[in-house]
Protein backbone atom coordinates (compact mmCIF):
# COMPACT_ATOMS: atom_id res chain seq x y z
CA UNK A 1 0.00 0.00 0.00
CA UNK A 2 1.07 3.62 -0.57
CA UNK A 3 -0.21 4.80 2.97
CA UNK A 4 -0.52 8.19 1.28
CA UNK A 5 2.52 8.71 -0.58
CA UNK A 6 0.60 8.43 -4.38
CA UNK A 7 1.12 11.82 -5.79
CA UNK A 8 3.18 13.14 -3.40
CA UNK A 9 6.01 15.45 -5.27
CA UNK A 10 9.19 14.05 -3.67
CA UNK A 11 12.70 15.25 -4.54
CA UNK A 12 15.97 12.81 -4.00
CA UNK A 13 19.33 14.06 -3.89
CA UNK A 14 21.77 11.43 -5.11
CA UNK A 15 19.14 9.57 -6.72
CA UNK A 16 20.70 8.30 -9.60
CA UNK A 17 22.74 5.19 -8.02
CA UNK A 18 22.93 3.27 -5.42
CA UNK A 19 21.39 3.64 -2.20
CA UNK A 20 19.39 6.95 -3.62
CA UNK A 21 18.41 5.52 -6.87
CA UNK A 22 16.45 2.60 -4.71
CA UNK A 23 14.94 5.35 -2.47
CA UNK A 24 13.62 7.25 -5.60
CA UNK A 25 12.23 4.07 -7.40
CA UNK A 26 10.37 2.61 -4.38
CA UNK A 27 8.73 5.80 -4.15
CA UNK A 28 8.39 5.88 -8.35
CA UNK A 29 6.83 2.19 -6.94
CA UNK A 30 3.71 3.40 -4.71
CA UNK A 31 2.79 6.09 -7.02
CA UNK A 32 4.52 9.73 -6.18
CA UNK A 33 6.16 11.88 -8.81
CA UNK A 34 10.28 12.34 -8.80
CA UNK A 35 12.88 14.16 -9.57
CA UNK A 36 16.22 13.32 -8.53
CA UNK A 37 19.53 14.89 -8.89
CA UNK A 38 22.95 13.45 -9.37
CA UNK A 39 26.64 14.98 -9.58
CA UNK A 40 27.21 11.83 -12.08
CA UNK A 41 25.96 12.94 -15.68
CA UNK A 42 25.96 9.24 -16.98
CA UNK A 43 24.00 7.86 -14.19
CA UNK A 44 21.58 10.71 -14.58
CA UNK A 45 20.94 9.55 -18.25
CA UNK A 46 20.74 5.70 -17.04
CA UNK A 47 18.07 6.53 -14.80
CA UNK A 48 16.04 8.70 -16.93
CA UNK A 49 16.46 5.85 -19.60
CA UNK A 50 15.03 3.54 -16.69
CA UNK A 51 12.63 6.04 -15.15
CA UNK A 52 10.91 7.91 -18.13
CA UNK A 53 8.03 8.98 -16.22
CA UNK A 54 10.66 10.63 -13.54
CA UNK A 55 12.59 13.70 -13.81
CA UNK A 56 16.14 14.35 -13.63
CA UNK A 57 19.23 16.88 -13.09
CA UNK A 58 22.68 17.20 -13.08
CA UNK A 59 23.89 18.81 -9.63
CA UNK A 60 26.30 19.08 -7.26
CA UNK A 61 24.40 19.97 -3.66
CA UNK A 62 27.56 21.45 -2.13
CA UNK A 63 27.26 24.15 -5.06
CA UNK A 64 24.29 27.08 -4.53
CA UNK A 65 23.69 27.91 -8.27
CA UNK A 66 23.75 24.05 -8.97
CA UNK A 67 20.87 23.28 -6.23
CA UNK A 68 19.07 26.51 -7.39
CA UNK A 69 18.77 25.49 -10.65
CA UNK A 70 17.93 21.76 -10.38
CA UNK A 71 15.38 23.25 -7.38
CA UNK A 72 13.98 25.60 -9.89
CA UNK A 73 13.21 22.75 -12.57
CA UNK A 74 11.99 19.82 -9.87
CA UNK A 75 9.71 22.20 -8.36
CA UNK A 76 8.25 23.56 -11.64
CA UNK A 77 7.82 20.36 -13.43
CA UNK A 78 6.30 18.61 -9.98
CA UNK A 79 4.20 21.42 -9.20
CA UNK A 80 5.70 22.16 -5.88
CA UNK A 81 7.19 19.87 -3.45
CA UNK A 82 6.01 17.51 -0.22
CA UNK A 83 8.80 15.29 0.27
CA UNK A 84 12.34 16.44 0.25
CA UNK A 85 15.10 13.66 0.72
CA UNK A 86 18.40 14.69 1.56
CA UNK A 87 20.64 11.48 0.85
CA UNK A 88 23.36 13.11 -1.31
CA UNK A 89 26.19 12.40 0.75
CA UNK A 90 30.53 11.27 0.43
CA UNK A 91 32.53 9.06 2.84
CA UNK A 92 35.86 10.87 2.86
CA UNK A 93 39.31 10.44 3.78
CA UNK A 94 40.09 7.33 5.87
CA UNK A 95 43.00 7.66 8.10
CA UNK A 96 44.18 8.74 11.34
CA UNK A 97 43.55 12.94 12.15
CA UNK A 98 47.16 14.18 11.65
CA UNK A 99 47.28 12.45 8.37
CA UNK A 100 43.97 14.31 6.86
CA UNK A 101 44.24 16.52 4.13
CA UNK A 102 42.14 19.94 5.02
CA UNK A 103 40.79 20.11 1.60
CA UNK A 104 39.37 16.55 2.04
CA UNK A 105 37.68 17.76 5.57
CA UNK A 106 35.62 20.47 3.90
CA UNK A 107 34.77 18.20 1.05
CA UNK A 108 33.54 15.83 3.01
CA UNK A 109 31.38 18.71 4.82
CA UNK A 110 30.47 20.46 1.92
CA UNK A 111 28.34 17.60 0.72
CA UNK A 112 27.23 15.89 3.43
CA UNK A 113 26.30 18.84 5.79
CA UNK A 114 25.94 22.32 3.40
CA UNK A 115 24.33 20.11 0.57
CA UNK A 116 21.56 19.70 3.06
CA UNK A 117 21.39 23.37 4.14
CA UNK A 118 21.17 24.54 0.64
CA UNK A 119 18.84 21.72 -0.34
CA UNK A 120 16.66 22.67 3.11
CA UNK A 121 16.72 26.26 2.36
CA UNK A 122 15.31 25.55 -0.77
CA UNK A 123 12.49 23.33 0.72
CA UNK A 124 11.33 25.29 3.53
CA UNK A 125 9.51 27.77 2.06
CA UNK A 126 7.42 25.20 -0.09
CA UNK A 127 6.71 23.49 2.72
CA UNK A 128 5.56 26.69 4.68
CA UNK A 129 3.49 28.02 2.18
CA UNK A 130 1.41 24.49 2.22
CA UNK A 131 1.77 23.91 6.14
CA UNK A 132 2.51 20.23 5.47
CA UNK A 133 5.99 17.99 4.08
CA UNK A 134 8.49 16.14 5.53
CA UNK A 135 12.30 15.85 5.02
CA UNK A 136 14.81 13.07 6.02
CA UNK A 137 18.28 14.01 6.09
CA UNK A 138 20.78 10.76 5.64
CA UNK A 139 22.68 10.47 8.74
CA UNK A 140 24.51 7.06 9.87
CA UNK A 141 25.21 5.12 12.70
CA UNK A 142 28.64 7.10 12.29
CA UNK A 143 26.82 9.74 13.37
CA UNK A 144 25.61 8.37 16.84
CA UNK A 145 29.46 6.80 17.89
CA UNK A 146 32.69 7.63 17.21
CA UNK A 147 34.20 6.15 14.27
CA UNK A 148 37.95 5.57 13.82
CA UNK A 149 40.31 6.71 10.95
CA UNK A 150 36.72 8.56 9.52
CA UNK A 151 36.32 11.84 11.96
CA UNK A 152 35.13 13.85 8.69
CA UNK A 153 32.53 11.30 7.78
CA UNK A 154 31.64 11.29 11.71
CA UNK A 155 31.64 14.69 12.32
CA UNK A 156 29.79 15.25 9.55
CA UNK A 157 27.24 12.94 10.21
CA UNK A 158 26.42 13.85 13.84
CA UNK A 159 26.20 17.41 12.35
CA UNK A 160 23.17 16.30 10.27
CA UNK A 161 21.78 14.62 13.66
CA UNK A 162 21.77 18.20 15.02
CA UNK A 163 20.30 20.02 11.96
CA UNK A 164 17.03 17.44 12.13
CA UNK A 165 16.76 17.93 15.46
CA UNK A 166 16.72 21.52 15.57
CA UNK A 167 14.94 21.88 11.70
CA UNK A 168 12.46 19.83 13.94
CA UNK A 169 11.63 22.07 16.48
CA UNK A 170 11.64 24.85 13.83
CA UNK A 171 9.20 23.33 11.57
CA UNK A 172 6.86 21.88 13.86
CA UNK A 173 4.35 24.37 14.09
CA UNK A 174 4.14 24.37 10.22
CA UNK A 175 3.05 20.75 9.94
CA UNK A 176 6.56 19.67 8.28
CA UNK A 177 8.58 16.85 9.96
CA UNK A 178 12.14 16.67 9.79
CA UNK A 179 13.83 12.74 10.60
CA UNK A 180 17.45 11.28 10.29
CA UNK A 181 17.48 7.81 8.52
CA UNK A 182 21.15 6.05 10.14
CA UNK A 183 22.13 3.16 8.27
CA UNK A 184 24.76 0.95 9.09
CA UNK A 185 26.93 -0.83 6.49
CA UNK A 186 25.17 -1.07 3.46
CA UNK A 187 25.76 -3.63 0.73
CA UNK A 188 27.40 -2.43 -2.58
CA UNK A 189 30.35 -0.63 -4.15
CA UNK A 190 30.59 1.78 -1.29
CA UNK A 191 30.85 -0.19 1.44
CA UNK A 192 33.40 -1.80 -0.34
CA UNK A 193 35.29 0.75 -0.92
CA UNK A 194 35.47 1.98 2.68
CA UNK A 195 36.25 -1.58 3.51
CA UNK A 196 39.08 -1.41 1.56
CA UNK A 197 40.30 1.92 2.38
CA UNK A 198 40.39 0.85 6.72
CA UNK A 199 42.08 -2.15 5.24
CA UNK A 200 44.69 -0.14 3.79
CA UNK A 201 44.87 2.38 6.98
CA UNK A 202 45.53 -0.42 9.28
CA UNK A 203 47.56 -3.20 7.78
CA UNK A 204 45.11 -5.63 7.80
CA UNK A 205 43.01 -7.90 5.57
CA UNK A 206 39.81 -6.44 3.67
CA UNK A 207 38.20 -9.45 5.30
CA UNK A 208 39.51 -9.05 8.25
CA UNK A 209 37.60 -5.11 8.43
CA UNK A 210 34.44 -6.89 6.94
CA UNK A 211 34.70 -9.33 10.02
CA UNK A 212 34.51 -6.86 12.01
CA UNK A 213 32.06 -4.38 11.23
CA UNK A 214 29.58 -8.02 11.26
CA UNK A 215 30.72 -8.17 15.02
CA UNK A 216 29.66 -4.77 15.82
CA UNK A 217 25.59 -5.98 15.38
CA UNK A 218 23.28 -7.73 16.72
CA UNK A 219 22.22 -9.62 14.39
CA UNK A 220 25.70 -9.89 12.26
CA UNK A 221 24.54 -7.57 9.16
CA UNK A 222 25.15 -5.57 6.95
CA UNK A 223 21.63 -4.42 5.41
CA UNK A 224 20.30 -3.11 2.23
CA UNK A 225 19.43 -0.28 0.28
CA UNK A 226 15.65 -1.45 0.16
CA UNK A 227 15.83 -1.83 3.66
CA UNK A 228 17.12 1.67 4.10
CA UNK A 229 14.24 2.97 1.36
CA UNK A 230 11.49 0.66 3.30
CA UNK A 231 12.22 2.67 6.42
CA UNK A 232 11.94 6.19 4.51
CA UNK A 233 9.40 5.02 3.17
CA UNK A 234 7.36 4.44 6.23
CA UNK A 235 8.45 7.55 8.26
CA UNK A 236 6.74 9.71 5.10
CA UNK A 237 3.60 7.69 4.91
CA UNK A 238 0.68 8.55 6.79
CA UNK A 239 1.73 5.63 8.88
CA UNK A 240 4.69 7.90 10.22
CA UNK A 241 2.71 11.10 10.46
CA UNK A 242 3.61 11.46 14.45
CA UNK A 243 7.23 10.80 13.83
CA UNK A 244 9.80 14.15 14.11
CA UNK A 245 12.92 14.90 15.59
CA UNK A 246 14.90 11.36 15.44
CA UNK A 247 17.11 9.79 14.25
CA UNK A 248 16.38 6.47 13.17
CA UNK A 249 18.64 3.62 13.09
CA UNK A 250 18.27 0.64 10.18
CA UNK A 251 21.29 -1.58 10.96
CA UNK A 252 21.27 -4.75 12.39
CA UNK A 253 21.68 -3.14 15.82
CA UNK A 254 24.66 -1.43 16.25
CA UNK A 255 26.26 -2.17 19.65
CA UNK A 256 29.45 -0.46 19.30
CA UNK A 257 32.02 0.31 16.65
CA UNK A 258 34.22 -2.14 18.16
CA UNK A 259 38.20 -1.45 17.09
CA UNK A 260 40.41 -4.07 15.68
Amino acid sequence: MSHGLKHKRVIVTAGAGGIGCTIAESFIGVGAKVWICDSDQAAVDDFKSGNPDAGASKADVSDPDQVDQFFDEATSDLGGLDILINNAGTTGPTGPIEDLDLNAWRRTFAVNVDGQFLCTRRAVPLLKAQESGCIINMSSTGGLFGCPLRAPYATAKWGVIGLTKTLAMELGAYGIRVNAICPGSVEGERIDRVIEAEAEARSVSADKIRENYLRQTSLHTFVSAQDVANLILFVCSDAGAKISGQALTVDGHTETLAQI
